[in-house]
């Protein structure tokens, strides 16, 4: 949860959290845990009592594998890609192909994540709602997430994962806007083509093996283009 305003959310969240199996909460420079916070914890006070708070939300997701941003606010326009959504029926379903260290990220109250914060994620969720009240109360959409996530975890099978973590698609990344320099991409269209190409790796979730063939034809391709310089 990123800056939470009001201390009944987080208790909310805490308790739909432990409805559905999830424990470890992070919280990014989150305002008191009030009385309010505890009275709507119910039974998940240790929920609250437990989590980790981070003054900077780069610090809340840096051990993380896949980071999942969630918004109420998507692009229409396949050329925007920060905010190029996945349905969360999508998602449910494909993040059981990974395992790693996965978070979910839930923005402001008011002003729910910024767009800076959702670059730094691998993929973008939106929950399904109507277009003329598309807002949902923070622990409410907590609560959709983690039951769409609960009840796929009950009917996927749990095989070795085949997914790539953070460390490999870092790596990915840098090999691509590596890339984009060498061959005099405009400047100006880099870091939405960086945020495209992100976006893209997020939703194939590639695996190890689809991960080492892209990373041999980048390297080849960077020597090339290099040599003829």
């Amino acid at each position: 949860m990123v800056e939470p305003k009001y201390g009944g959310n987080i208790g909310g969240v805490a308790r739909v959290m432990a409805n559905f199996d999830f424990y470890d909460l992070y919280l990014v420079n989150p305002c008191e845990f009030d009385d309010e916070c505890y009275k709507r914890a119910m039974h998940a006070q240790g929920i609250v009592e437990n989590a980790k708070v981070f003054k900077s939300f780069e610090k809340a997701i840096k051990e993380m594998d896949y980071v999942v941003a969630t918004s109420s606010v998507e692009s229409k326009n396949d050329k925007k890609h920060l905010r190029n959504a996945v349905s969360l029926e999508f998602f449910s379903e494909k993040i059981f192909e990974t395992t790693g260290r996965i978070g979910l990220v839930f923005g402001r109250e008011d002003y729910g994540l910024f767009n800076e914060e959702i670059a730094m994620c691998d993929m973008l969720v939106k929950i399904p709602t109507s277009e003329s009240y598309p807002s949902l109360n923070l622990s409410h959409a907590v609560g959709v997430v983690l039951y769409s996530l609960f009840i796929y975890k009950d009917v996927k099978t749990h095989g070795v994962s085949r997914v790539i973590g953070g460390v490999e698609k870092e790596k990915l990344y840098s090999f691509f806007s590596e890339l984009l320099d060498v061959i005099d991409y405009p400047d100006h269209k880099k870091e939405n083509t960086r945020v495209m190409f992100k976006r893209l790796i997020g939703r194939a979730m590639p695996s190890k093996w689809e991960y080492h063939t892209l990373m041999g034809v980048f390297s080849r391709t960077l020597n090339k283009l290099k040599k003829r310089r």
